[in-house]
């Protein structure tokens, strides 16, 4: 099983104001990409290959309830050698405080745009 992770460039435009305003973020999310990399189905399921994770950020000072969420779409493939290649896309990332749950149509244009990305990856 390979497993590799695929930042979405929404979830680098929603990251970089909070990385300014969370100083400890940035490690906090190299912590999660070690957690994605064993367990690449991290979190709640939320529907449509996606999962909900809940991330405490330490320089915030509220714990998981009220850090950030991260929403992350999981793409299965199957290679030529019967090999299960799994892709975490990082979709969305948000403070708690200002959101308390991402907007279905919001996630759906998200993980159209992340298939695009993905498409452009591939065709490389």
């Amino acid at each position: 099983m390979n497993i590799s992770i695929i930042i979405s460039g929404n979830f680098q435009r929603e990251a970089k104001p909070l990385l300014k305003k969370f100083p400890s973020l940035k490690s906090e999310l190299i912590t999660l990409k070690e957690t994605l990399l064993k367990n690449p189905f991290e979190g709640t399921p939320i529907g449509k290959n996606c999962y909900k994770i809940r991330l405490a950020i330490k320089s915030k000072g509220k714990g998981k309830s009220g850090g950030a969420r991260i929403i992350t779409f999981v793409i299965i493939e199957i290679l030529k050698d019967s090999q299960e290649e799994i892709i975490v896309n990082l979709a969305s990332i948000y403070d708690k405080s200002e959101f308390a749950n991402i907007d279905y149509k919001d996630l759906k244009n998200i993980i159209t745009e992340i298939k695009e990305e993905v498409k452009k990856l591939k065709s490389k």
